[in-house]
């Protein structure tokens, strides 16, 4: 793959992440940091030996791919400046301030043929990669994700913030459009909701119970999974997860069955994981920014797909809209 010249525009939290991932990275040189603020975006520039500026039109023509990670409120504009001078996007998560605005962004993309990632790094997740690599069916999915209050993205509540993680996580597992969905969520320091529970189902019947909070006392990122093929307990935080398979615990049912015919057998002795055949997933240790970059730039050079593209950053945001709607819906008196 060759060398790609790339820049991030945002010089907050997630820009310092993303630089320093570009500068780390084979097939890429960070050429250039822009932020309105051009104090910040030089402060960055001169940790990675790079420009700076407070004008992103001026990155045109000097790059071959940019990551937009300023708030979500800029994501259109930023979007078009690149996209309609052919310029591949990696746009950080939430795609856009609407699903109208996403729409806009994944027409031009399909329009101008360009490349558009979502930044939906919990997709690169080993956890959620080594999940993909089973291709189960889930019928149901449950879904927590809680932390103490992060002090930032204060412009948008915890479901485009936190929950939308799981909401694309959720679809993509799931592989059907949501056909109802019900939520219930409450806001506790600003204006927008900090705690939320959502209940969505899927056309094909899948179910998902999805859990997201800023107002906890500890950080938990956890789903469990349950499939024809197999049932999944895995946390995101830890990287770690076990997998109950069906068919090695088939004779399990088989030997419960044999003692329930003797009247004296006593259960209460029984070791009950000995019984059950369980694994541990087989997880990686790749970081997910990198995972996420790598597909990105890959995608620009051989003209396939980013692991999240706009089209799934756009279902993720029409689903998230839609659980914002059931909150604002059921507002407490």
């Amino acid at each position: 793959m060759k060398t790609l010249r790339t820049a991030v525009v945002g010089a907050g939290k997630m820009g310092n992440i993303h630089a320093k991932v570009y500068s780390q990275l084979d097939g890429a040189e960070l050429v250039a940091v822009a932020d309105r603020y051009l104090e910040r975006a030089e402060a960055l520039a001169e940790r990675y030996d790079c420009a700076a500026t407070d004008d992103p039109a001026s990155l045109i023509d000097k790059v071959d791919a940019v990551t937009i990670s300023t708030p979500t409120a800029s994501h259109l504009e930023l979007a078009e400046l690149f996209i309609t001078r052919g310029v591949p996007v990696l746009i950080e998560k939430p795609l856009a301030a609407s699903a109208e605005q996403g729409r806009r962004i994944a027409d031009l993309a399909a329009r101008c043929g360009v490349v558009v990632a979502v930044g939906h790094s919990e997709r690169c997740n080993p956890v959620v990669q080594a999940m993909k690599r089973l291709n189960i069916e889930p019928m149901f999915i449950e879904a927590n994700r809680v932390s103490p209050y992060p002090f930032r993205s204060m412009d948008i509540g915890v479901v485009l913030d936190v929950m939308i993680h799981d909401i694309d996580i959720i679809l993509s597992l799931a592989n059907s459009r949501p056909l109802k969905v019900e939520a219930v969520g409450v806001n506790v320091i600003a204006d927008h909701e900090d705690i939320c529970n959502a209940r969505v189902i899927f056309e094909n019947g899948c179910i998902a119970n999805i859990t997201a909070s800023r107002l906890a006392l500890k950080t938990e990122r956890k789903v469990r999974v349950f499939s024809r093929q197999a049932y999944l307990s895995l946390d995101y935080f830890r990287k770690e997860g076990i997998v109950i398979k069906t068919d090695p615990n088939v004779d399990v049912v088989k030997w419960i069955r044999e003692r329930q015919e003797k009247q004296d057998f006593d259960f209460s002795q029984v070791n009950w994981p000995e019984l059950l055949h369980i694994e541990q997933l087989e997880i990686t240790d790749a970081e997910p920014l990198k995972v996420e970059q790598q597909a990105f730039l890959k995608a620009i050079c051989d003209g396939g797909r980013p692991e999240v593209t706009a089209e799934d950053g756009l279902a993720a945001l029409e689903c998230a809209e839609q659980i914002l709607a059931c909150v604002r819906d059921h507002q407490w008196k």
